[in-house]
């Protein structure tokens, strides 16, 4: 996410390095290759100049301090129109009436009916929704086989009509029914529309008008750029909407439609799709991107994620463990599953300040773990249990059960006995000495605020 824009920036922020203080010159040459840099990420010509003046007329008018150089300086400038450009703050989602209605527009391909269901999962598992999904595609061939399916997948019920080409009509009836089976969530699916078809957008129009929505949420595919930002002004125009989805940002979007939507139709980006799985969605943060953008890392995000896979009791359970040295394979591939339920490996990763750019040529595939987990499967429960008792003819039939080789299997015997040694001495270490690294952490990111 970000790579070239977040590479090119910096580059162009040397510029500074060794200066021993900001002036009209060495500003002037660093900013032409920040806005050259911006507009190369699809930022339109205006957004970019103007975003450059501001942050010249801020540049030049600070007193550089003899603990803070000017490239620090600059950063912490760049970082404050950045978060400023894409809204400032976090922009929440108005979950009020019962049920709470959410009407998705956008164009086709954008991804509307996957955001869909992932909207419904998460809303599920962070608000404790109970949610249905009305299928109002009814011109897409397979729309509403594709929206059951997902709906299957992640438990949300989906309501639909078959035959019915009356959009407006199916989702006045789904919110009765969802009245009446004690659903709090609508989401409604629409079909893909362009802005200038005016037949299709009256329809959309109608069915707002119809059902009253608490949210009309604009779904937009990232990878088109400032076509991206364009078309969000045409539909706002008609639809007045409340907020913005970007989909695919983890694909090789150049960054435009994020950091210049907002600005453009002066709504907020409320999520991002970071990936193909239903749980690849992450509120839309303008700091965290902001950090993100100029390869500081994202501590928050990694921490929320963190805290949602985060189980009190069973921490507890393993801390007692792991200071009894019982810590054994079952743990370990717990714990595998809890980093899998974070998300993609490579974004987190690049969530840790300076780790970025250290692994932004590194493939990093979601399936890293898959020959570890064999080798752990092919063990008897006993033998997970007992990591000690393995022996030489008991590595050998686990290599050949998991089929990896013998080398394989000594080695993840070694790296978990290397990480039993390290958790354990680590054990001592209790809850506010662990929420003061945590805080440290914090500290390192806020830095260049």
């Amino acid at each position: 996410m970000f790579e070239n824009l977040s590479e090119k920036l910096e580059t162009a922020l040397k510029n500074l390095k060794g200066e021993g203080k900001i002036t009209e010159i060495n500003v002037a040459s660093t900013l032409k290759e920040v806005q050259r840099t911006l507009m190369a990420a699809d930022v339109s010509h205006s957004i970019a100049k103007n975003f450059v003046k501001s942050v010249k007329e801020k540049a030049l008018g600070q007193n550089v301090l003899n603990s803070v150089k000017p490239k620090e300086l600059m950063i912490k400038i760049v970082y404050d129109e950045l978060v400023a450009l894409m809204g400032g703050a976090k922009a929440p989602l108005n979950l009020s009436g019962n049920p709470t209605v959410i009407l998705m527009s956008g164009l086709q391909g954008s991804g509307k009916t996957t955001f869909s269901a992932k909207l419904a999962k998460y809303l599920t598992t962070k608000n404790k929704k109970s949610p249905l999904l009305v299928a109002g595609d009814v011109y897409r061939p397979a729309a509403i086989d594709q929206l059951k399916v997902l709906g299957e997948s992640i438990g949300v019920p989906v309501y639909s009509e078959e035959g019915n080409k009356d959009v407006v009509q199916i989702a006045k009836n789904g919110i009765a029914y969802a009245k009446a089976n004690h659903h709090d969530l609508v989401i409604i699916d629409t079909a893909g529309r362009l802005a200038v078809d005016e037949e299709m957008m009256d329809e959309i129009e109608n069915v707002k008008n119809a059902v009253n929505p608490q949210e009309v949420l604009f779904v937009v595919d990232s990878m088109t750029g400032q076509d991206a930002v364009n078309t969000a002004r045409a539909f706002n125009e008609r639809l007045d909407f409340d907020g913005v989805i970007l989909t695919k940002l983890d694909g090789d979007t150049r960054g435009g439609a994020a950091i210049s939507i907002k600005s453009v139709v002066n709504k907020p980006i409320k999520f991002v799709g970071v990936g193909e799985k239903l749980t690849d969605l992450q509120e839309f943060n303008p700091e965290g991107m902001a950090s993100r953008i100029l390869g500081q890392g994202d501590i928050n995000e990694l921490i929320t994620r963190v805290t949602n896979v985060y189980d009190e009791a069973e921490a507890k359970k393993l801390e007692e463990k792991i200071r009894r040295n019982k810590f054994d394979f079952e743990d370990f591939r717990n714990q595998i599953n809890q980093i899998k339920k974070m998300g993609n490996l490579k974004q987190i990763a690049s969530m840790i300040p300076g780790i970025g750019k250290a692994i932004k040529d590194i493939d990093i595939p979601d399936d890293a773990f898959k020959g570890i987990e064999a080798i752990i499967d092919s063990m008897t429960p006993y033998e997970r249990q007992h990591p000690e008792a393995i022996n030489v003819s008991r590595r050998q039939r686990i290599a050949a059960g998991s089929g990896t080789s013998i080398q394989e299997v000594n080695k993840l015997l070694k790296q978990f006995e290397d990480t039993r040694k390290m958790m354990r001495a680590a054990s001592g270490m209790n809850k506010a000495k662990m929420m003061a690294q945590m805080a440290q952490m914090k500290r390192m990111q806020s830095k260049m605020r």
